[in-house]
């Protein structure tokens, strides 16, 4: 029947958005940055002043 289908076009289209959002949730949430481990040693500098 051709009077339904826009409901199939609609359907269609929802699962395509569903299955696109999934897949970039999925690869936003799934790599993970290697943590930097970077020691960060503070420089003292010990100014001595002579008046």
């Amino acid at each position: 029947m051709p009077q339904m289908a826009p409901i199939n076009w609609l359907t269609l289209y929802f699962l395509f958005l569903l299955i696109f959002l999934t897949f970039i949730i999925m690869n936003y949430y799934m790599f993970l940055y290697a943590p930097k481990k970077i020691s960060m040693n503070k420089i003292q500098i010990i100014l001595s002043w002579k008046w």
